[in-house]
């Protein structure tokens, strides 16, 4: 009897032991390998998750009960079903973000983590899945596939924009990095992405229409927010080396760690173009950003982040017709260029009081500068007859610091289900600029500048103590389950304190002024659920640009500017069809502007800008997204859009004479009316890893003239990207090989018009990318 029961107790005592262990493990994203807060853990039935369960904390780290199979799921990402025994309890799991992605985490709306179908905003996810598959030479290759976007490529990662307005050069937009700006109010660079490490970003955020309620000014056609990676969980290393046909060489690295309380990530690129399709446009690029984490305990976080981005680029300049049609794609100088060195550093402190209350607290420090003898700013000076008579430009150097905190608190409350959350923002950035005229030697029958000699007279030369305070605060109630109400508000206040540099005798301007703008930017929406991943929201909201100091100081400016406000209406929905495989996102908008700020043509082929009495911007943007199956997926995103003048005249003198040409009821110069982008990605089964996707981008027809009179016909263009990612030999090495242009297409990514013709900025002819990545990973 004794031998019995010892063998009984012999064969159940594992069995007890197994009965009793728990299941802990880690759940990393399977892109960036950093770890997911937040992932439900629970035990599974075939392939569905029951109710049971636990969530990874910040670390990704999570301990459960033991089950035969798990279910791992998190909004943004594919469900993973895992089978477990007693010899793999302790798990580290992969979470690749969804191909159609129903409930996107945003942060962009709220600065608080959030599902997309909570915002009632139009806001667009480019996430870590789409970044690594496109495998981008410039960014303007991952915006354009956001619909209502067009992202205009300059040359060498130089760039404007068009989100809910035309192509322009205006401070309409807010460029943020984890939710910072990377730049001041007041001191807008239409080409500040350059300023951006794409080899440090996991998602891209954009707030179609006005953000100013939480976000400030300028964030008035869009906001975009580039949000950084974080540290791996264990060790994480890549490097990545790509080269195209018009000798573009780029390498990017990056890697880090986190060993216990401590987290770092570096990560970088080095970008180099010599004697490339476009005459005089070599151009370097270094750029690195670096991200540290400390965790104190659970409940408390530091952040602590530096980006440094340098460029050195030539400027070719834009091409007339003749040389446009021929594709002869030389400069007509070779002296223009653009220098910038950008640097940004932040400490954020986060803590979390209890479930349902944090803080944190942001320091920040920028300093930037940009040289650079433009292009645009080269003009011939002819008289009354338009006949030629000598030719200028300048040089310039603007300089900014910047010295500022963000506080953000937020409480939830169980009246209404109802979370507010309130914040401060203080930017004091002292600023300098200087410009002195050239005189430029022209060779008139090549139509070729040959050189230029600095005269050593400062056409600007002045400092600003510019200095943005705000708060503002959102409530958010549900006084129904399917009903959440967002009501927002924030009071801006911006004040230049003026200092000319030059005599009195030399300038128009005072030796010393100050300039105050401020507004209350309410906000009010709401969005409806009406379950199974359908759903509506509307909004309201107002947004506002005060004049840049260039607007206001500058010596080529004629007229003193006022400070543009904004008007949205805005409605939109969500809904899903054919068993959750396909997804279609639609917003529609009205967009009122009074006194916006728009750029006028000069006679000299020169820009200013000045106050349009009111502006109208109305359009509906959509996406769809079909996933057929597990392995292919479709996407087509595209907006459909009219910007006419409402209330703009231009007063223009011709021999002594002056007219006022009056444009009401026009539509705006450099507006197309519709933009679309396509794409189909397939990732095959049978060959793990590869990946093919053909895309489609169109840019309609558009006036390039505010009367109506000349136009561009737009373009289509075909890319094509394929690549393989090895999983078995070889494992953690890729390659790719993208076709940008694959039909070698002639076109232009923006033309403008003026008395003596149109001038063009030619895109790239078509190009051919190859590249090859190697990467490691150990937890």
């Amino acid at each position: 009897m004794q031998k019995i029961l010892l063998f009984l107790i012999y064969i159940l005592f594992p069995i007890s032991l197994c009965a009793q262990t728990n299941i802990e493990g880690t759940v990393v994203d399977a892109v960036t390998h950093e770890p997911l807060p937040g992932v439900t853990i629970s035990s599974a039935t075939g392939s569905q998750p029951n109710k049971d369960g636990t969530v990874t904390d910040r670390k990704g780290r999570f301990s459960i009960p033991f089950f035969n199979r798990i279910s791992v799921s998190m909004m943004g990402y594919t469900t993973r079903v895992i089978d477990v025994n007693a010899n793999n309890s302790a798990l580290n799991i992969n979470l690749s973000p969804s191909s159609v992605d129903l409930q996107p985490v945003v942060i962009s709306a709220s600065r608080e983590g959030q599902s997309r179908q909570s915002a009632p905003v139009a806001i667009s996810k480019i996430n870590s899945v789409q970044i690594q598959d496109t495998k981008a030479t410039a960014l303007y290759q991952l915006l354009n596939k956001v619909a209502g976007v067009y992202m205009v490529n300059l040359g060498n990662e130089q760039h404007t924009m068009a989100i809910r307005q035309p192509i322009t050069y205006n401070a309409l937009y807010l460029y943020m990095e984890d939710g910072l700006p990377i730049r001041p109010t007041g001191i807008f660079n239409h080409n500040s992405l350059y300023e951006i490490n794409m080899n440090g970003v996991k998602d891209i955020e954009v707030i179609k229409g006005p953000a100013s309620s939480l976000y400030g000014s300028n964030s008035i056609g869009g906001a975009v927010n580039f949000i950084t990676q974080n540290p791996p969980s264990g060790y994480v290393g890549r490097v990545q080396l790509q080269g195209d046909n018009y000798k573009y060489r780029r390498v990017d690295a990056d890697g880090g760690f986190t060993k216990g309380k401590f987290g770092l990530y570096a990560g970088g690129y080095i970008a180099h173009q010599k004697n490339s399709w476009q005459d005089y446009s070599d151009f370097d690029k270094y750029s690195a950003n670096l991200k540290a984490i400390y965790d104190f305990n659970a409940a408390t976080r530091l952040i602590t982040s530096a980006t440094y981005n340098y460029l050195n680029t030539q400027t070719p300049g834009s091409l007339d017709s003749t040389r446009f049609y021929s594709r002869s794609y030389g400069s007509n100088q070779r002296f223009t260029y653009r220098k910038v060195k950008a640097f940004r550093a932040s400490t954020r402190l986060e803590h979390a009081w209890n479930n349902q209350s944090n803080t944190f607290v942001t320091l920040f420090y920028r300093n930037n500068s940009t040289a650079q003898l433009p292009s645009y700013f080269i003009s011939d000076v002819r008289n009354a007859s338009g006949l030629y008579q000598s030719s200028n430009g300048q040089v310039n150097d603007q300089r900014f610091q910047s010295y500022g905190l963000l506080a953000q608190h937020r409480v939830d409350f169980s009246f209404l289900h109802s979370r507010l959350i309130a914040g401060i923002y203080i930017d004091n950035s002292p600023s300098s600029y200087y410009a002195q005229f050239l005189s430029i030697q022209k060779d008139v029958t090549r139509n070729y500048y040959t050189s230029f000699t600095n005269t050593g007279t400062y056409i600007d030369d002045y400092r600003i103590k510019l200095f943005n305070t705000a708060a503002y605060a959102q409530y958010e109630i549900k006084p129904i389950d399917p009903l959440r109400i967002v009501m927002g508000l924030r009071y801006d206040k911006v004040h230049y304190n003026f200092r000319n540099g030059l005599p009195s005798t030399n300038t128009k301007y005072k030796q010393q002024q100050t300039n105050d703008f401020d507004i209350i930017a309410p906000k009010l929406g709401l969005t409806y659920n009406f379950g199974n991943h359908k759903g509506l929201y509307a909004n309201y909201s107002v947004g506002f640009q005060p004049p840049e100091t260039g607007d206001l100081f500058s010596s080529r400016q004629q007229t003193p500017l006022k400070q543009a406000t904004f008007n949205n209406y805005e409605v939109g929905g969500w809904f899903t069809a054919l068993d959750n495989k396909l997804y279609t996102e639609v917003s529609l908008y009205n967009l009122e502007g009074r006194n916006e700020i728009i750029s006028q043509l000069l006679p000299d082929n020169t820009t200013q800008n000045q106050n349009a009495g009111a502006t109208r911007h109305r359009g509906i943007e959509y996406t769809i997204t079909y996933l057929p199956v597990q392995q292919l997926a479709f996407r087509f995103s595209g907006t459909n859009a009219r910007h006419t003048y409402k209330d703009y005249s231009e007063v223009r003198s011709s021999n002594g004479q002056t007219t006022t040409i009056t444009y009401n009821g026009k539509r705006m110069a450099n507006a197309p009316a519709w933009i679309a982008n396509s794409e189909i990605t397939y990732k095959p089964a049978f060959a793990p890893g590869f990946r093919i996707a053909p895309e489609w981008q169109h840019i309609n027809a558009y006036f390039t003239n505010p009367a109506n009179t000349k136009s561009y016909s737009g373009y289509d263009i075909f890319n094509l990207r394929l690549g393989y990612d090895f999983k078995q030999v070889l494992k953690g090495a890729g390659i790719w090989f993208n076709v940008i242009n694959v039909t070698n297409q002639l076109y232009a990514s923006t033309v403008v018009s003026n008395q003596y013709g149109d001038t063009y900025t030619a895109a790239p002819p078509r190009t051919y990318t190859l590249g090859i990545s190697y990467s490691f990973s150990k937890f």
